[in-house]
């Protein structure tokens, strides 16, 4: 059986009287890609604060990559990937500029980020504009960019929040590509995303409701149990009955 990665057992966060979320228990294996769904205000942002060291839990339990929510943050940021939707990259700093500004922070050598450089400008095919700035790049061109900068410096886990949201389809079956490759190479990707088809990519999916994960399976597992032929079902299901939202 594969090493459990991401692992919680009834992780709770309250802001005064309110639960944003509420005993969560669930376990992520090495390699697997996991969908983390839920409708706004349903508390997975507020999950995936506390699984990146950056927002301490107020009661449960809950390690990452091996390391304690509570007591051990900055080993976990040192072992994840992170990538979101809102904010990946400097837009004005060049893509070779990002690349060495992220891995410094990761922690690579000069030697290693020299290599990391040209294999990632390659990969990508950005020889001719490595000194480009990213703002001048086209979305999906920096949102290929920002996730292999996530995982470049191979870690346990990597973390995207909503990361194909804007591009087209086209585009998001690439950086799903990028995804497989990663996988291959025994990352685990932790994924939040509001397109059900993506859904259906990953190997097991969980959907929280009102701060708490009601459904946890796979895909077709889901499907099975509620009777749907989509995701998009499925998630409607279980969503239309939330209380709460943003």
């Amino acid at each position: 059986m594969r090493e459990a990665v991401i692992k919680t057992d009834k992780l709770t966060k309250r802001f005064g009287e309110f639960i944003a979320t509420n005993a969560i228990s669930f376990e992520v294996q090495q390699g697997e890609i996991f969908g983390f769904l839920g409708a706004n205000g349903a508390g997975k942002t507020t999950a995936m604060r506390m699984l990146c060291g950056l927002l301490i839990p107020s009661s449960g339990a809950g390690t990452v990559a091996g390391f304690d929510v509570y007591k051990q943050t900055e080993k976990i940021k040192k072992s994840i990937g992170y990538m979101s939707q809102k904010f990946s990259l400097y837009e004005d700093l060049t893509v070779l500029e990002n690349i060495r500004f992220f891995g410094g922070i990761y922690g690579l050598s000069n030697q290693q980020l020299k290599a990391k450089s040209i294999e990632l400008i390659h990969r990508l095919n950005l020889q001719k504009d490595k000194d480009r700035l990213v703002g001048t790049l086209p979305l999906g061109w920096k949102q290929k960019l920002s996730f292999l900068v996530a995982v470049l410096h191979s870690p346990k886990v990597v973390f995207l929040d909503e990361p194909t949201g804007g591009v087209d389809p086209v585009t998001r079956r690439q950086f799903w590509e990028l995804i497989y490759e990663s996988v291959e190479n025994s990352i685990t990707v932790f994924v939040t995303t509001h397109y059900m088809d993506e859904a259906e990519y990953c190997n097991r999916v969980s959907i929280m409701v009102d701060g708490k994960i009601e459904a946890l399976d796979t895909p077709g597992n889901l499907k099975e149990k509620y009777g749907a032929t989509s995701m998009d079902e499925v998630f409607y299901q279980l969503a239309r009955g939330a209380k709460r939202g943003e």
